[in-house]
């Protein structure tokens, strides 16, 4: 091309222009990974900036694009199902090819697809639009031509396809708004473009296409599948992704509000003074068990504070009571659930007459598992058709309806069913408004993803004006976690750091699950201190059970404390049979480098780089993670630091057989420095195997090389068990069993109260007695009676539930599916742990194992994205930290698994 106005399209609208494609093509970086819904916002927003600078210049040299009305020529070989599906989309666009006719037209790209986008996958920032090929062939033809081909690249998405398919469509409006005209014709064009993607070679939106393969074109059979028969629900989706209403209908919202008031009861009740009552994520622990909801709890849900039996939930509500729509089954959707209610609840007594509030006719009767439904069917003057639904209704009282049947207004034509009929729930009747949508039929849900609510909602709007109530009156009112993450900045440090770039907002949690304020489910594969998993209801009693009661200190007698501590020293060597109760892991370090300073007469202490022991100020002393960062004055001279025991990238690596002692010859050094400087050693204290190291496991005996060093020197050997003990490895019940010592100190942290602030310091008689010759030691809260019988409960739930086996049984499976994908990619240097302690060190490549630093916050942000949580730690933040709550199930693990997988040929596509 020579036309001058094409080479100015880069400067004046950022578009990449070029014959060969620079970047990746979509269809490579979709064998690679899923394209997240931001990327296809991105190419929505890109097609329209390009078609922004085609728009204006000279046509007269570009031949007018035709409306491909070909594609149902190619239809040999599709089995019945497909050729009805390519049917209905030529079918479709035939009825729409006159209103497409009449649109304007401009230059157009023609196939801004797949094949001729390229994008530079992203590691620090996200992907973005590298820039487009197929500049030779351009065409005249309405926008949205271009746009239809763009929306084929929904077909990659990480999410459903139609809603990928919004998103692109939004990201086009928000740059080149387009007219509810332009968005009614979209899906018909955007069809054929999928069709003839997905037929091989057939004609494609603009010309003839090559042949691919059947694995190719498989995510465009899925897209056609997926929508097949829904052509009004997805245009009702697009309008919705625009901003317009979900329909033509836009009136019935007009007239309904203009007749709040003059409806009739559909209760006898007076609905405007019935309490409102929250079942939200954030408002209520209904049901306790985020994943089973049913039996008494289900019967009795709200009884309490209402006199008659009649209340309201609200509309557009997120809640966790949908158990039955959790797909726990199916391995690509494990964390995906309905949560936003689309109607309002309305709880009565059961058999209560129900009411139409105006004049309908029955659309559709049933029954199901959750009892009788009905939907009614209303026309306005001018109309428009709206149904109201009516669930949780006595099977009984709907057997004589039929469809077709006329309802009059205030005619009694239901009965709220009983919780025997009605999937076991407290009697409520379910009521929801619903727009007429062309071609959907009658499957309105009663509970929608809270990623789709904005449609579903737009498509059953707040039903409160059929109610003679307002709208307010029972809207649910989100959380707004912007405004919630701006108060946070102004009211605390900016030292007090948020995980992920998008931080996100937690209200509930359950064994290794969290959910956020919409109810979406996340796995946590990252916080260790829920040791026994999230709210785990054992533990909710006790505290409830004791709280009632008092809730005192070690000055007193209580057989709390004395039973946590012989829990705890019939699980030591028999050497350990001293306990001291404190409020933290960071307390209990204090704690042990006092106990060492008082047995040993010294003060020094050795310990390893970069390790870990808690946010006091004697613990950050002893922890060069901490002091040796910018501001924190580096370290004290009575600190010895010794290198960690790393044989991946460590000094001394796994071919050298003699990489323990190597490494605790380095204690040797240590003490010669405490010597010359006039010092004296108190202790050595470590991790156990270090976790903010680097997730690092000793070398085998390298701790008794290094305890026999410490001993001869008068010092005490101190294990920090806090992150390690209690059951995580699996094989071992605290982690200095797998090196063969005997520790003189073991500091424990809050996993044993499960988050709630207790830790312990377990020491031998002899260093308990030296410490007992100074003053008084107390904790206020530190042993309290509450804290220690939670801690006791952790201890028996371990025991009871098999946990510590369940460590080393998914530990193992993690390990061997890690050790798989270190197989696959280059950028996995190494695969490390014992039990649910487990690392992933990411490299930029093996030889030099150079730390891969920006990969790692890159997949550690994508699972945050797939709802996935994991950490990352080690001196240069490169190394995937792994490690759930103790009650993390197979399914889990595999599924984790499976996203890694995802973001590792992410990562490695970016890095090229």
């Amino acid at each position: 091309m020579k036309n001058g106005w094409l080479e100015d399209i880069e400067d004046r609208f950022g578009i990449s222009r070029y014959g060969a494609p620079t970047g990746t093509g979509i269809a490579t970086v979709h064998a690679m990974g899923k394209l997240p819904l931001s990327l296809l916002r991105e190419i929505g927003a890109f097609t329209a900036r390009l078609d922004r600078a085609l728009s204006g210049n000279h046509a007269a040299s570009f031949s007018h694009a035709e409306i491909p009305t070909g594609i149902s020529a190619h239809l040999d070989g599709l089995d019945a199902g497909r050729r009805a599906i390519i049917g209905n989309i030529a079918e479709n666009l035939t009825k729409t090819a006159g209103r497409l006719q009449k649109l304007p037209v401009q230059i157009i790209h023609g196939i801004p697809d797949a094949d001729t986008i390229s994008v530079i996958p992203g590691l620090a920032e996200p992907a973005r639009i590298a820039g487009i090929a197929g500049f030779d062939d351009l065409k005249i033809a309405p926008r949205i031509f271009d746009l239809a081909a763009a929306a084929t690249c929904a077909a990659f998405g990480d999410s459903a396809p139609e809603i990928g398919l919004s998103a692109i469509v939004a990201g086009y409006h928000e740059v080149s708004p387009l007219t509810a005209d332009e968005v009614d014709l979209l899906w018909p064009l955007v069809g054929v473009n999928l069709a003839s993607r997905a037929l091989r070679g057939g004609e494609t939106a603009l010309g003839a296409g090559d042949g691919q393969s059947a694995a190719q074109v498989a995510p465009f059979w899925h897209f056609l599948e997926k929508t097949a028969g829904q052509n009004g629900l997805v245009c009702a989706r697009l309008r919705v992704a625009c901003g317009f209403p979900a329909t033509s209908s836009s009136a019935v919202l007009v007239w309904l509000d203009r007749n709040r008031g003059s409806f009739a009861p559909i209760l006898d009740a007076d609905l405007a003074h019935a309490p409102v009552k929250a079942l939200s994520v954030e408002e209520s622990t209904v049901p306790r068990n985020p994943f089973v909801f049913g039996g008494e709890e289900a019967r009795n849900l709200g009884r309490d504070g209402t006199d008659d039996g009649f209340w309201l939930g609200r509309y557009g509500e997120p809640r966790l009571l949908y158990v039955d729509t959790w797909t726990a089954n199916d391995p690509d959707r494990r964390l995906d659930r309905q949560t936003v209610c689309p109607g309002v609840d309305i709880f009565t007594p059961a058999g209560c007459a129900v009411h139409a509030p105006l004049d309908g006719q029955v659309a559709m009767v049933g029954t199901g598992p959750s009892g009788g439904r009905v939907l009614l069917r209303h026309r306005l003057p001018t109309g428009e058709v709206f149904f109201t639904i009516y669930d949780r209704l006595d099977p009984d009282s709907i057997a004589l309806l039929r469809e077709g049947q006329g309802v009059d207004a205030a005619a009694a034509f239901a009965r709220v069913g009983y919780p025997e009929t009605s999937g076991g729930m407290a009697a409520h009747l379910r009521f929801q408004l619903a727009i007429s949508v062309e071609g959907f039929g009658y499957d309105y849900p009663d509970a929608v993803d809270p990623d789709d609510s904005a449609f579903w909602l737009a498509l059953c709007p707040n039903p409160a004006a059929l109610l003679n109530i307002s709208d307010a009156a029972i809207a649910f009112r989100p959380l707004d976690t912007e405004a919630l993450l701006a108060e946070r900045r102004a009211l605390f440090s900016a030292n007090l750091k948020l995980s992920y770039r998008r931080p996100v907002t937690f209200l509930r949690g359950w064994r290794h699950y969290l959910f956020d304020e919409m109810g979406r489910t996340y796995l946590d594969a990252y916080n260790n201190v829920p040791h026994v998993g999230h709210a785990h209801p054992r533990i909710r009693d006790v505290a409830a059970r004791q709280l009632e009661r008092m809730n005192s200190n070690t000055r007193y007698l209580h057989p709390s404390q004395i039973g946590l501590a012989r829990r705890l020293t019939a699980k030591l060597p028999k050497e350990l049979d001293v306990c001291f109760f404190v409020n933290s892991g960071s307390e209990a370090n204090e704690l042990a480098l006092r106990l060492a300073r008082a047995a040993s007469g010294g003060y020094d202490i050795v310990t390893p780089d970069h390790g870990y022991h808690g946010n006091t100020t004697g613990a950050i002393d002893i922890s060069a993670y901490k002091f040796n960062k910018p501001g924190m004055g580096g370290r004290k001279p009575w600190v010895h630091l010794v290198d960690v025991a790393d044989d991946y990238r460590g000094r001394f690596r796994r071919d050298d057989e003699d990489r323990a002692l190597r490494y605790a010859m380095q204690v040797d050094d240590a003490l010669k420095e405490i010597e010359r400087t006039g010092g004296r050693l108190a202790g050595f204290i470590a991790e156990t195997f270090p976790s903010v190291g680097g997730q690092i496991i000793p070398p085998p005996g390298y701790l008794a090389e290094v305890y026999a060093r410490v001993r001869a020197a008068g010092g005490i050997c101190i294990a920090d068990e806090v992150q390690t003990g209690l059951g995580r490895l699996g094989d071992y019940y605290f982690g200095f069993e797998q090196q063969a010592v005997r520790p003189d100190v073991v500091v424990l942290g809050k996993p044993l109260g499960n988050g709630h602030p207790i830790g312990a310091v377990i020491t031998t008689r002899h260093i308990a007695e030296k410490f007992a010759e100074g003053p008084e030691y107390f904790s206020t809260f530190g042993g309290s009676n509450l804290s220690c019988l939670i801690a006791s409960e952790v201890l028996d739930i371990v025991e009871d539930d098999g946990l510590q086996g369940n460590a080393r049984i998914m530990g193992d499976r993690l390990l061997a599916g890690l050790r798989v994908l270190a197989e696959k990619y280059r950028i996995v240097g190494d695969v490390r742990g014992i039990g649910l302690f487990i690392g992933l060190d990411l490299v930029l490549d093996r030889e030099s194992r150079a730390p891969a630093t920006r990969v790692a916050d890159h997949v550690m942000n994508r699972l945050r994205d797939m709802r996935i949580l994991v950490g990352r730690e080690g001196p240069d933040d490169n190394i995937l930290k792994i490690r759930p709550p103790l009650t993390i199930e197979a399914e889990d693990v595999d599924f984790l698994l499976l996203r890694l997988d995802e973001c590792l040929k992410e990562a490695e596509l970016a890095l090229g």
